[in-house]
């Protein structure tokens, strides 16, 4: 039929270049691992990546080959973002706070090719090269440092590679369906999985993250992703900041509460983005340094479901609004956010306040739905709880590597492991992780309720709720806490906190307390091994 329109690839490319070409000169602010302050632009960042990709092939890579990172959220770090993924080759984000074996397993599973990293993960590379099967570069992320070279032989500086390459050159011509990173999952059960992201993934969610009733993301932002850029792509701001020209503020390895929030003043940081922890590491220091955080307008919160007492202390303190996200390396992440509905404009700040909790709505592009373990629909009505699916534009369809047809389930949805409630209004909200949750006397008991209480005792810091064997129930709930510095609470204190707060047949039987709650790579309570610890706290013998 005559009268078509014009059919643009979905590439990374289009992203850097707009921002580029649009918003060349907005800043980029970059803490190095040294605590300075750097300073560049979008053009400049635009420009250094295309002398990378450059440099990358003269090395004799070619489309498809995998590049890893091993970095801070730097400049340099979002230079490989691009310069990696318009080059042709596919940018592996590592995280560092895997163990050596598991950081041995995915490098080789991906076949990288070259290494970059930060002089503060040198250690970790010495430690594994000898053991990595496909590496055969190492760049170090930053000017020449005679030190670091006598403990890797041949390795390359990061200035100096640079300038091998040319400058101005035109990115590698890639197919939208082509991959452009790859990130893999926490490994927390079995090897870690990868999750092979394609440029025109990459480019929907960043187009789906950028809308109002999600990140709401403009190029009148002053961004700071907390999260790191080795941890899903830093939840993919840096390609939805590129597109929309935001400005940047890259935080560096000072990721303290002190820190941030002199960041956050000095440069006017209206947005950042980060895990419930780091921001109650911000919040006590925001009150110990007395800043109150003027340009913060709204914080992102992901990775695990945020107390409600630390949502209402960022409104009623500093007049931040806390966004809920949810997702997973499998989603790119972004698979929901909570933003009100026009109908909910009238309500009360409590009434409001209530649906903030929630993990919110699926954007264009995402859908979601529960089920039971037939696989069966069950109703939206906010209160049946189910294991949620998910499908969408930027979903995993098959692991890297995996057998086809063996990651999705069989009506060709994600199943998350997640165990969650959907009301007529689509505003998901995380009940538990199917593994996690507590069944006592056949009804169900939601550890992540339990925990949000519990934060919120001023006399505690970090808490964890765990099944527990009983004889009579089945399962009861345990909680594991850590004091907050200097407080004297009790076990007995804290179970009357719950009062009137959840029914009574869900408060803890008992609370352990620990110096420090176990935690995975990516920030989160490793809760097996506290059933392991204190799953028989309750039985008696």
């Amino acid at each position: 039929m005559r009268g078509q329109m014009m059919v643009m690839p979905l590439t990374i490319h289009s992203l850097i270049d707009h921002g580029a070409r649009y918003h060349g000169d907005t800043e980029i602010v970059s803490v190095e691992t040294d605590g300075s302050k750097t300073r560049t632009t979008w053009k400049g960042v635009s420009d250094r990546a295309r002398r990378l990709s450059s440099a990358l092939a003269k090395l004799g890579l070619f489309k498809g080959d995998r590049v890893a990172t091993i970095a801070w959220n730097n400049a340099r770090h979002l230079e490989c973002y691009f310069g990696i993924s318009c080059g042709g080759m596919v940018c592996h984000t590592i995280n560092p706070r895997l163990f050596h074996e598991q950081l041995v397993y995915i490098i080789n599973h991906a076949e990288d090719r070259v290494i970059f990293f930060d002089k503060t993960f040198l250690p970790i590379v010495e430690g594994i090269m000898g053991k990595l099967t496909t590496v055969d570069t190492f760049v170090l992320m930053s000017a020449r440092d005679e030190a670091a070279a006598s403990k890797i032989p041949g390795l390359v500086f990061y200035e100096d590679f640079l300038a091998t390459g040319e400058a101005n050159v035109d990115w590698v011509d890639v197919d939208e369906s082509d991959a452009s990173s790859l990130c893999y999952t926490s490994g927390t059960t079995g090897s870690p999985k990868g999750v092979l992201y394609s440029h025109r993934s990459t480019v929907l969610h960043s187009l789906g993250a950028a809308l109002p009733d999600m990140l709401n993301i403009s190029a009148r932002e002053v961004m700071m992703p907390v999260v790191p850029m080795f941890h899903v792509n830093a939840w993919g701001v840096p390609y939805t900041a590129a597109m929309v020209g935001a400005k940047l503020v890259l935080p560096g390895p000072g990721l303290d509460g002190d820190s941030l929030s002199r960041l956050i003043d000095a440069e006017g940081v209206t947005m950042a983005l980060g895990v419930p922890t780091i921001w109650q590491s911000l919040l006590a220091s925001l009150e110990k340094l007395g800043s109150k955080a003027e340009t913060l307008t709204r914080t992102v919160v992901g990775g695990s479901a945020c107390p409600p007492s630390m949502i209402a202390e960022f409104r009623d303190k500093y007049g931040t609004e806390v966004v809920h996200a949810w997702g997973m390396t499998e989603t790119s992440p972004l698979g929901t956010a909570n933003a009100l509905l026009e109908r909910h404009m009238g309500m009360s700040p409590e009434q409001q306040a209530k649906i903030r909790e929630s993990q919110g709505r699926p954007p264009y592009g995402v859908e979601l739905k529960i089920v039971d373990d037939d696989g069966e629909a069950l109703p939206e009505d906010g209160k049946a709880q189910g294991n949620l699916r998910i499908r969408g534009h930027w979903v995993v369809e098959s692991y890297f590597g995996a057998d086809p047809g063996t990651t999705l389930e069989a009506d060709g949805w994600f199943e998350t492991g997640d165990v969650a409630s959907i009301d007529a209004d689509g505003f998901m909200t995380i009940r538990d992780r199917s593994k996690d949750i507590i069944k006592s006397g056949g009804e169900w008991i939601s550890t992540v309720e339990l925990e949000g209480i519990a934060v919120a005792h001023p006399g505690i810091a970090d808490a964890a709720a765990i099944a527990a064997k009983h004889e009579k129930w089945d399962e009861r709930p345990v909680l594991v806490a850590v004091k907050a510095p200097g407080a004297t609470v009790t076990e007995q204190e804290v179970i009357d906190f719950f009062a009137e707060k959840v029914a009574k047949w869900q408060i803890p039987d008992t609370v352990v307390f620990v110096a420090a709650l176990p935690r995975n790579a990516t920030g989160k309570v490793i809760k097996s091994k506290l059933r392991e610890e204190f799953g028989n706290v309750l039985l008696t013998f």
